[in-house]
């Protein structure tokens, strides 16, 4: 009940004089799905908490000591040749009982040409961004765990280099007898440290999330859905390109209704996913995702497209799971994401 009442004032007092979110932050790329299971399922699972350990980097509520030892790497071919991706290890320390996650985070944009202002090439140059990240989590009661992550970010695009820290806290409610869970997680709460130019600090991508799951009880299904950027109300974006709409016997633009564009705003705030688990342990998984403000943001007017969706497999072959994620954000392209995990512990029996 107080999960619901604290997402309720959020939603009612948080700040409403801004609209779209993206470009205003630094290191937007840290909100970027870090593995093909998260992509294929619309790029958030703050949700679940099993043997997973790349799930810790979103929620460190999640760290638990079935990712003791468990190892995972992910790549994703995004648009323009820019290539990201994640690497996880996890380690349980029973004395402490205590579950660690460390994590790399990288992005690379590619090589540029440079060239003055006249346009005279005068090299090259490429860009990248890392996050190093240590998360620790533990139990507090039989349902009910917390964790924190810790992360340096740098930042080099050209010449220019800036240096950041942040922490995500999480506090989540898994009930083992119904399958179901609630979280709430502070997302990059911290500050740059070095700027890239003339001491101009910007603002961190801080965000909060909360979400609920459900396993079925008589359907190996398990679905999703995901509340975030709940510290403020307002994400949509006013674009003046975009032609009104008209009334059917009427060619004034007529401006959309205060219903229309609640609603609108309302769904923006949420993602909504489900995964069937089939197979003996659950070794064979088909995942989907909705996440509607990408599909508000990149669907385009009079196209049909699939933007906002995204599917995908997984699967484990003898000690590795295999993850493979698709995620539609636009008619121009789509996302390629690729996973590999396995329990270092395994390979010793």
């Amino acid at each position: 009940m107080r999960l619901y009442t604290t997402l309720f004032l959020f939603l009612m007092f948080s700040q409403i004089t801004y609209a779209q979110i993206g470009g205003d932050n630094v290191y937007e790329f840290v909100n970027l799905p870090i593995s093909a299971r998260v992509s294929a399922l619309g790029g958030n699972l703050i949700t679940v908490k099993d043997d997973d350990n790349a799930l810790a980097y979103g929620n460190p509520a999640t760290l638990n000591p079935l990712m003791h030892q468990q190892a995972t790497f992910n790549s994703a071919f995004y648009a323009a040749g820019i290539n990201y991706g994640f690497l996880g290890y996890g380690f349980h320390l029973d004395k402490l009982n205590t579950t660690l996650n460390g994590g790399l985070q990288y992005i690379t944009y590619g090589d540029f040409i440079a060239a003055d202002e006249t346009g005279l090439q005068t090299g090259e140059f490429n860009a990248a961004e890392y996050v190093f990240n240590i998360g620790a989590g533990r139990q507090y009661s039989e349902q009910i765990s917390y964790g924190i992550n810790l992360k340096t970010i740098y930042s080099r695009l050209e010449s220019y280099n800036s240096l950041g820290i942040a922490a995500d806290a999480a506090v989540m409610y898994a009930d083992t007898a119904t399958n179901f869970t609630a979280t709430l997680v502070f997302k990059n709460i911290g500050t740059q440290l070095s700027t890239y130019i003339n001491g101009n600090r910007e603002d961190m991508p801080f965000e909060v999330q909360a979400g609920i799951s459900k396993r079925l009880r008589y359907l190996p299904f398990r679905f999703s859905i995901i509340a975030h950027n709940l510290q403020r109300w307002n994400i949509r974006y006013d674009d003046p390109n975009q032609v009104e709409p008209t009334s059917l016997f009427d060619d004034t633009p007529q401006e959309e209704s205060r219903f229309v564009v609640i609603t609108d705003n309302f769904f923006r705030h949420f993602i909504f996913n489900g995964e069937l688990l089939a197979g003996k342990a659950d070794n064979f998984r088909i995942r989907l995702g909705y996440n509607h403000l990408r599909r508000a943001e990149l669907n385009v007017n009079n196209l049909r497209s699939l933007a906002g969706f995204s599917t995908g497999l997984g699967i484990k072959v003898k000690k590795f799971r295999i993850d493979y994620g698709l995620a539609v954000y636009h008619l121009a392209g789509m996302v390629h994401h690729f996973g590999i995990s396995t329990n270092v512990n395994s390979f010793r029996k």
